[in-house]
């Protein structure tokens, strides 16, 4: 029989026939599983049935003489030699089909290799040893890649595998571990924390993930922001190694992170340095992280206002809004053609952009206070340094409104104020100047005051004899702090004291702060305000907030219970900050409650509608009703499309049931809550009126804007 493999040039090779009983498996042969791996039994059957159909490849052993050592074909010989174990051929008589081939071991082990990866395919602990074997002969990769058909990646990734700590390939070789699991261990080459981590986690049910972010722990990815800011070549003269990850592009990990550490300080200080120098803060800190938001713990913001309007730009807005009522009345003209149309809304969407660009002017820090304030130096996720835009103290600043006089007030000799009548004034330290006499509570035996340290310490463990005697009485406690958070809306406190003097607590629920004034009105917020005019509110009509805070502890729980989900539901923020991202936790309170947008808010002309441009809402009826629905409204004008969609959106124009469902149920993406883990069969807004509960229901208004009552 002809054997169908194709031979390297220049290697003599002969076929012929060779008695079983001659044949061993050569120790160069790739193959290394149990039989029941090979699927052996299944050869046997087949070669029982049918012969050898492919030659063996063989070369001539050196001991026995006559002999010969099967390089190619184990799986067959090893078929055979079942067979004549159980008796169904003699190894003595029966004749096997081989290709004898005469060449050094390195050609040997290479067609072994490459007829191994036409045939069965070989585990990956066969790869690795083949290829390390190979290698070890060559050195040369790239022609090993070339020669069996895969990258140079391929080849190199089995030789890091082949070089994985010995307990761990041999698992690897027994099937106990994946190979997925293998690389994760092979994304450093330490041995050291191979073992280490594998001497942990061999024993537990543990997945690829889990051993490579155990390994990362010790180390620094190269993509770090860090890492980035560093550099690898700087990383590296510092004496940094790399360890490079063969399984995963661009996951290459630093192996001392307490240089790249160190290395991104020094760059961090130096241009903390500069910066301060050239803008005149009291300090820079920085810091490796995109927010500030931890660091600042502690610190005081500095609210800043933006500038005045100049007058020019006060000439311009009014310019502005002059044309953008006749573009309005241009755009109402029906006999106005449909590309001129376009032009008209494209120029009123500039002008709404330039407005908002002058209205979003950026806050301006006033040079009399950068002395006393700072700001922190981040690192962006693309390792680049920036300056936060906010500026905080470590003393509280107070903006003081101007007065008709220009007294100065520096009597106490702690007020950093400067400025005019015309200017805000400003208060470093937040404190009101000193009363001549002592207080006494601040005056030692014999008249004496005290230091202002011993005081705060004595004022401390007072709070603490409070505070403890405090804990036993639950009731009071959630009284108290339902006060002040409830009062302090009503009665804010003056501009020179804040709630932590007033009511002495920190406990608090102030308004928040709504990135715009004016917005359309809704059913939510119309539904917060019945409430506030719902609630028993004569409490409130007391003077002092000790006898408010007796009228409030008289109410019954049910109308405590009333104030708390509304103080609460009023204090939401819209949205984090000038960020467009969503907040998380209101997210979850969002699945938890089932909150239903669609019936709180639907889109019209006024608050969608006509805010967004004609391709936009082309594409939702596309979304909503098909090609047949946006084509029915593609010639229309604007204002003709966004009152359709009003109607249309509201359930009220007279289209095919699956549209009307799909109308009534749409909401922008803005207005949906991503809860990540609420259940993903719930989707983000289908199916959520079937679980819409009772209109009177207070909690579903729990999400949404509060009015002001």
């Amino acid at each position: 029989m002809s054997g169908m493999c194709r031979m390297p040039e220049g290697v003599p090779s002969v076929i012929q026939t060779i008695k079983l009983s001659k044949l061993r498996l050569s120790p160069i042969n790739v193959r290394r599983l149990p039989e029941e791996k090979l699927q052996i039994p299944q050869m046997a059957a087949d070669i029982e049935a049918r012969g050898v159909l492919q030659n063996l490849l063989v070369t001539p052993a050196k001991k026995p003489r006559g002999a010969f050592e099967v390089f190619d074909g184990g799986r067959r010989l090893r078929a055979l030699q079942r067979l004549a174990d159980a008796g169904t051929i003699k190894a003595d008589d029966y004749d096997v089909p081989v290709m004898v081939l005469q060449a050094d071991e390195a050609t040997l082990s290479e067609t072994s290799t490459a007829t191994n990866f036409q045939q069965l395919k070989m585990t990956p602990a066969e790869e690795c040893r083949a290829f390390q074997h190979f290698i070890g002969t060559t050195g040369d990769i790239d022609a090993v890649a070339k020669r069996f058909g895969v990258t140079r990646r391929f080849v190199e990734g089995r030789l890091r595998l082949a070089s994985l700590a010995e307990p761990i390939f041999e698992a690897l070789s027994a099937g106990e571990i994946t190979i997925d699991v293998a690389k994760a261990y092979a994304s450093t080459e330490s041995q050291e924390k191979q073992l280490l981590v594998w001497n942990s986690y061999q024993n537990n049910h543990v997945n690829a993930d889990t051993i490579r972010r155990v390994i990362a722990n010790e180390t620094l990815k190269a993509s770090d922001p860090i890492a980035i800011l560093v550099g690898e070549a700087r990383y590296i003269d510092a004496g940094g190694k790399v360890d490079g990850d063969l399984f995963t592009d661009g996951n290459d990990r630093w192996v001392n992170p307490e240089i790249a550490h160190r290395l991104a300080g020094e760059i961090m200080e130096a241009e903390a340095k500069r910066i301060g120098e050239e803008i005149g803060l009291a300090w820079i800190r920085p810091i490796a992280s995109n927010y500030a938001h931890n660091a600042a713990h502690g610190l005081y913001r500095a609210i800043l206002q933006p500038p005045a309007l100049t007058d020019e730009q006060a000439a311009r807005i009014s310019e502005i809004e002059q044309r953008r009522s006749e573009l309005e009345a241009e755009m109402k003209d029906e006999s106005i053609a449909e590309d001129d149309f376009k032009l008209l809304d494209q120029e009123d969407d500039r002008l709404i952009a330039e407005v908002g660009e002058i209205e979003n002017r950026a806050p301006v820090l006033p040079d009399e206070l950068k002395p006393h304030v700072g700001a922190f130096l981040l690192l962006t996720p693309q390792g680049e340094m920036r300056l936060d835009t906010q500026y905080y103290s470590e003393q509280p600043i107070l903006i003081e409104e101007p007065t008709g006089d220009d007294t100065e007030d520096g009597a106490d000799g702690n007020n950093g104020e400067s400025g005019d009548r015309s200017t805000n004034r400003f208060r470093i330290g937040g404190s009101e100047p000193q009363e001549p006499k002592h207080r006494p509570e601040a005056v030692a035996p014999g008249g004496k005051p005290l230091s202002a340290r011993l005081y705060d310490e004595l004022a401390m463990q007072r709070r603490d004899i409070l505070a403890s005697s405090l804990l036993a009485q639950p009731a009071l406690a959630l009284d108290y702090a339902l006060f002040v958070m409830i009062d302090s809306r009503s009665h804010p406190s003056s501009p020179s004291s804040d709630n932590a003097v007033k009511y002495g607590t920190t406990v608090g629920a102030s308004r928040p702060q709504d990135p715009v004034n004016d917005v359309p009105t809704s059913r939510a917020r119309d539904y917060l305000a019945e409430a506030h005019e719902g609630l028993d509110a004569a409490w409130t009509e007391h003077e002092s907030e000790v006898d408010r805070f007796e009228g409030f502890r008289a109410l019954d729980d049910d109308d405590k219970a009333n104030w708390l989900a509304y103080i609460v539901a009023t204090s939401l923020q819209a949205k984090h900050g000038i960020s467009n991202e969503q907040i998380p936790l209101q997210n979850r309170l969002a699945s938890i409650l089932d909150v239903d947008v669609a019936r709180w808010w639907r889109p019209t002309a006024e608050n969608f509608f006509d805010r967004v441009n004609k391709g936009s809402i082309l594409s939702l009826l596309h979304e909503v009703g098909g090609p047949a629905l946006s084509g029915r409204h593609a010639s229309l004008k604007k204002t003709e499309i966004s009152t359709s969609c009003q109607k249309l959106f509201a359930g009220d124009s007279i289209v095919e049931p699956e549209v009307k469902e799909a109308a009534l149920v749409w909401v922008p993406d803005a207005m949906r809550f991503l809860d990540a883990q609420a259940d993903e069969s719930s989707g983000a807004f289908e199916g959520l009126r079937e679980n819409g509960g009772d209109d009177d229901e207070f909690g579903e208004a729990g999400s949404h804007e509060v009015a002001d009552a």
